[in-house]
């Protein structure tokens, strides 16, 4: 079964950045709000998404994860700054849009 995959960055205000990778990006981000898992995340309140990307497959995912890790930390300013200039949280546009997905036919 192949999965798509989404690679996405969590911020806060100062901001301290954390690239991850999911295959269900709602649901991973709640996590994150929610301090569902310790660590990272949650030990620093990163609970703004800032930025994300959709990919067919999880494995593309996980590769464009460690790309983004790799850039410095300027680079990855500029990047969410090019998608998202007012670094505004994106989780309530990331659900409308899986709302109008619900039930679509095939």
């Amino acid at each position: 079964m192949i999965r798509c995959g989404f690679v996405y960055i969590m911020a806060n205000e100062r901001p301290t950045l954390y690239t991850g990778v999911t295959s269900n990006l709602a649901k991973r981000v709640w996590e994150h709000k929610n301090n569902v898992v310790k660590g990272f995340t949650a030990k620093y309140n990163l609970h703004k998404l800032v930025y994300y990307e959709a990919l067919e497959i999880i494995d593309q995912a996980i590769i464009r994860e460690k790309q983004i890790k790799d850039l410095n930390r300027q680079d990855k300013l500029q990047m969410i700054k090019e998608f998202n200039p007012t670094f505004s949280d994106l989780y309530d546009k990331i659900l409308d849009t899986a709302r109008m997905t619900v039930g679509r036919p095939e």
